[in-house]
C-alpha cells in the first residue's frame, strides 16, 4: 500500500489522503498547504495577534446600490466635493466626513475607515457577491457568507436557541450558506417590524404535536434508504425550528418591547429599526447579524438622494454604536459597513454620480478595531487607492480575523475543492487596537 502510494504525484496523493481522512474522521479540512502558508496563518491570524477573536458578534451594515464614498466616509474639498461640504469629524485620526453625516463625525473617535479599498468589478450582484463572500461569482458553486463561515469554524453557541445568522431587510436573493449544509444558512427577516414570521403553530399543542409524529412516520423509511448528509443537513434544519418555535428567545425579534424613545432615537425608518433589531438580536446571543438599506444606486440628483439617505444611515449607525457602548457590548461587537463599489468623483449630467469600482471605503467599530482611526487614503480626487490598497478579499479576511477565524485554513467543499475564508485574502490588523 504504502509503495502505491508513493507512485501518485503529489496532487494525487493529497487527494488520497483526504479522502481517506473523510472517510475515517469526517474530517474535510486540510489546513497548511505548505510552511509558508502554516507561517502566514500564525503570523496574521494566530492567538496574541491584534484583534483575534475580539468579535463575539458581528453587526454587517450593508449598503445596496453602491454608496459614494466622496460624499460620507472620504469626504474631498476639490472639484469632485460635490454639493454638501465635509464635517470636521471629532477624533484625532479622522480628519473630515461627508456633510451628510454630522451625527457619526460627532462619534468618528469609535470608527475605523479603510478609505482604500479597490474592486475589479462595477456591476451590482457581482460587486455584493465578492463583497459579501471574497469570492467572484462562478456559476458552478455557490459560496457562503462570513457568517456561515463562524458556524462552519466556531460551531453553534452553547445556550442560544436562537440561529447563529439573521439578514435583516433581506430582499429576494442573497448569498447564503453556499457549499456548507444549508442548516448554516442565515434565516431571512423582511421587516423588523414584522420580525419573525410564521412561528407558531396554528393548531393546539397536542395536534401540532402529533403532525410531527405523522411526519416523522412518512419520513422515516426515506431517510433510511437515502442516508446522506443533505438529508440529515434538512433533518436538523427542521429539528432547530422546532427548538426556536418553542423558545423564550424569540421575544429578541418583538421590537415592541422597546421604549418609544428608544425607537425614535434609531429613526423610524427600515434601516434605523433595523439597527435596533440587530442590538437586540446580538444581546441575545444571535452571532451574525446583517442590516440592508437600499437606495444607493445615485444615478440622479445626489444631493436631495443623499439628504435622504445620508440622515438614515447618520441616525441609525450613531444610536447602534451609542447603544452598544452604553450597554457594554461594543467591545465584544464588531460593526461594519459596507458597499459593493463607490461612485465617481465627477458629477454626471444628472447630478448624480456612476458606478465607480476603483475606490470606495468600508468602516469598522467596535469589536477590538482601533477608534478614530483612518487606514490608506485615496488620491485627491478620490479616483484611486493612495497607499494601503484593500481588496474584498482582504475585507471578508478582516471579518473573520476580527471573529476569530482561521482565515487561511483550508476547506474542501464536497466537490473537492479547496477554499478559504475570503479567498486567501489578508487581515487588515492595522485597523485593531
Amino acid at each position: 500500500m504504502k509503495s502505491e502510494l508513493l507512485k501518485l504525484d503529489d496532487h494525487s496523493r493529497r487527494q488520497f489522503m483526504m479522502g481517506a481522512a473523510s472517510a475515517t474522521l469526517g474530517v474535510t479540512l486540510f489546513p497548511g498547504l505548505s510552511a509558508k502558508m502554516q507561517a502566514a496563518e500564525k503570523m496574521i491570524t494566530g492567538p496574541g495577534t491584534p484583534g483575534f477573536g475580539k468579535a463575539k458578534n458581528v453587526i454587517f451594515l450593508w449598503m445596496s446600490g453602491g454608496m459614494s464614498h466622496i460624499d460620507t466616509f472620504d469626504p474631498k474639498t476639490g472639484m469632485t466635493k460635490g454639493f454638501s461640504d465635509p464635517v470636521k469629524a471629532k477624533a484625532e485620526g479622522i480628519d473630515y466626513l461627508g456633510g451628510y453625516l454630522p451625527k457619526l463625525a460627532e462619534n468618528a473617535n469609535k470608527l475605523s475607515i479603510i478609505r482604500s479599498m479597490t474592486s475589479k468589478t462595477g456591476v451590482h450582484d457581482s460587486g455584493t457577491y465578492i463583497m459579501k463572500t471574497g469570492y467572484e461569482p462562478r456559476g458552478t458553486i455557490v459560496h457562503p457568507l462570513v457568517g456561515v463561515w463562524a458556524s462552519h469554524f466556531l460551531g453553534r453557541i452553547k445556550g442560544v436557541t436562537l440561529p447563529d445568522s439573521v439578514v435583516v431587510n433581506s430582499g429576494s436573493a442573497y448569498p447564503g450558506a453556499g457549499f456548507f449544509p444549508p442548516s448554516m444558512a442565515p434565516i431571512p427577516i423582511s421587516s423588523p417590524e414584522s420580525g419573525l414570521q410564521n412561528i407558531r403553530p396554528t393548531t393546539s399543542d397536542s395536534m401540532f404535536g402529533k403532525r410531527v409524529e405523522l411526519m416523522n412516520e412518512f419520513d422515516s423509511a426515506f431517510r433510511k434508504r437515502f442516508d446522506t448528509e443533505d438529508v440529515k443537513s434538512y433533518n436538523e434544519f427542521y429539528d432547530e425550528t422546532m427548538k426556536i418555535m418553542k423558545s423564550e428567545d424569540l421575544k429578541a425579534f418583538d421590537l415592541s418591547q422597546e421604549s418609544a424613545d428608544t425607537r425614535d432615537k434609531y429613526g423610524r425608518s427600515s434601516f434605523g429599526q433595523g439597527c435596533l433589531l440587530a442590538r437586540r438580536l446580538v444581546e441575545s446571543g444571535v452571532r451574525f447579524v446583517e442590516v440592508r438599506m437600499g437606495g444607493w444606486d445615485h444615478h440622479n440628483t445626489i444631493d436631495t438622494a443623499m439628504t435622504n439617505n445620508g440622515t438614515t444611515l447618520d441616525t441609525g449607525f450613531s444610536a447602534l454604536l451609542l447603544d452598544l457602548e452604553a450597554k457594554g457590548l461594543l467591545d465584544s461587537t464588531l460593526v461594519v459597513l459596507g458597499s459593493e463599489f463607490g461612485r465617481t468623483p465627477g458629477i454626471n449630467e444628472n447630478d448624480g454620480r456612476d458606478h465607480y469600482p476603483l475606490a470606495y471605503s468600508t468602516v469598522f467599530a467596535g469589536g477590538g478595531t482601533k477608534r478614530g482611526f483612518t487606514y490608506g487614503a485615496t488620491d485627491k480626487d478620490g479616483r484611486r487607492p493612495a497607499d494601503k490598497q484593500t481588496t474584498p478579499q482582504d475585507f471578508v479576511a478582516t471579518i473573520g480575523h476580527a471573529m476569530g477565524l482561521p482565515v487561511n485554513e483550508v476547506v474542501m467543499s464536497p466537490s473537492s475543492r479547496p477554499f478559504t475564508v475570503g479567498d486567501k485574502g489578508v487581515p487588515v490588523v492595522d485597523i485593531f487596537a
